[in-house]
């Protein structure tokens, strides 16, 4: 799944980067995505079989423009619920470690057949 969400993510043509794996001596590109994967919960698993896989993550746009940044995220959260996830959140604030860009983000969810 996590190939899934950044092919998705990269078909706006900005980078995606796993959150915090940007080199410290490494700048910030002007726009790109971050992902985290908060979490995989296993679902109705019967005779130690797993039927689902509930895949949690968060999303978020880095940008030195502020709308960029908000419409970007919108964008991309379409973009999701079309490939199907769910997109439980439309977006909030984020930190950034550069007073140059605005950061926003979102929680996307993903349920896996495994069946």
């Amino acid at each position: 799944m996590v190939d899934n969400l950044i092919e998705l993510l990269e078909t706006f043509n900005y980078p995606v980067i796993r959150q915090g794996s940007l080199a410290p001596e490494e700048s910030y590109p002007e726009t790109f995505f971050t992902f985290w994967n908060n979490d995989e919960t296993e679902h109705s698993a019967y005779d130690n079989e797993t039927t689902s896989v509930d895949w949690t993550f968060q999303v978020n746009v880095y940008s030195i423009d502020p709308d960029l940044a908000y419409s970007l995220l919108g964008e991309a959260r379409a973009l999701l619920k079309s490939a199907g996830y769910v997109a439980p959140t439309r977006g909030y604030d984020v930190a950034s470690d550069e007073i140059t860009h605005v950061g926003r983000g979102m929680v996307v969810m993903y349920l896996q057949n495994e069946i």
